[in-house]
C-alpha cells in the first residue's frame, strides 16, 4: 500500500512539473508567433506603400547606365563572367528598390532575430529569413559601370574583385519581403491568422512588381551590352 501511495505521490509530482513547462512552451509560441505576425505585417506595409517607388529603381539604375556607361560591353562574351555581372545587375535593383524599406527592414529584423518556437524547424526559417534581410538592409549598391569597365579592361578576362564579392554576399541573402514560413499557423489565434491573411495579399502585390521588374533587367542588360 505505501509503495502504490509513493508510486501515486511521485506521479503527482512529475505533472506538477512537466505541466507548468508544457504551458510555458505553450505561451513562449504563442508570444513569438504573435511579435512575428506583428513585425511582419509592418514591414510588407511598408513595402507596398513604396511599391510605386520600388518600381521605379530599376529604371532609375537604367538611367544611370544610359549616362555613365552605354554600351560598355558591347560585344562581350556569354559565360560565367556574363553571369557574375547579371546577378550584380539584379543586386543593384534590389538594393536600390530596398533602400526604401530600411528602417522597416531594421525594425523586422531586430524583432525577429531572437524569436523561438518549439519547432526548431520553424525557429530556423525565421531566424534565418531575418539574417538574410539584415545582410540586404546593410549591404552597399555595386558600383556597376566601374565594375563593367573593369571587366572590359582586363579583354574580359577577369572579373573585378568588388563584383566577385558583392554576388558572394548578395546572392545567398536575396529574398523577398514577406514571409509565411510553414508551421507558423498553428500557434497563431485569429487575429494573427487574419493579420497573416492581410500580409499575403500584400506579398502578392509585391510579388508582381517584382516580376514587373524583369523587363527593366533586360534593359539594363541590353544598354550594357551584356549577355546572361
Amino acid at each position: 500500500m505505501f509503495a502504490r501511495t509513493h508510486i501515486a505521490l511521485v506521479a503527482a509530482l512529475v505533472a506538477l512539473t512537466v505541466l507548468p513547462a508544457a504551458a510555458q512552451g505553450a505561451s513562449a509560441d504563442v508570444a513569438s508567433t504573435n511579435t512575428f505576425v506583428q513585425a511582419n505585417y509592418v514591414l510588407v506595409r511598408s513595402a507596398r506603400a513604396h511599391l510605386a517607388a520600388a518600381e521605379a529603381a530599376p529604371r532609375q539604375v537604367l538611367a544611370q547606365v544610359r549616362r555613365e556607361c552605354p554600351h560598355a560591353a558591347a560585344e562581350s562574351p556569354q559565360n560565367g563572367d556574363s553571369t557574375e555581372l547579371s546577378n550584380e545587375v539584379i543586386g543593384a535593383m534590389v538594393l536600390r528598390a530596398y533602400q526604401l524599406d530600411a528602417p522597416a527592414l531594421h525594425s523586422f529584423v531586430a524583432a525577429a532575430s531572437a524569436l523561438h518556437w518549439s519547432s526548431a524547424a520553424l525557429t530556423r526559417t525565421v531566424r534565418g529569413y531575418a539574417a538574410d534581410l539584415r545582410v540586404l538592409a546593410q549591404l552597399a549598391p555595386p558600383h556597376l559601370c566601374a565594375d563593367v569597365r573593369a571587366w572590359v579592361a582586363s579583354g574580359y578576362r577577369t572579373l573585378p574583385a568588388a563584383t566577385v564579392a558583392f554576388d558572394r554576399v548578395f546572392m545567398p541573402a536575396w529574398v523577398g519581403i514577406g514571409l509565411h514560413p510553414a508551421g507558423l499557423t498553428r500557434f497563431a489565434g485569429a487575429q494573427q491568422r487574419s493579420l497573416l491573411k492581410r500580409s499575403d495579399g500584400l506579398v502578392v502585390q509585391l510579388a508582381d512588381g517584382e516580376a514587373r521588374a524583369v523587363e527593366r533587367w533586360g534593359d539594363i542588360m541590353n544598354e550594357l551590352g551584356i549577355s546572361p
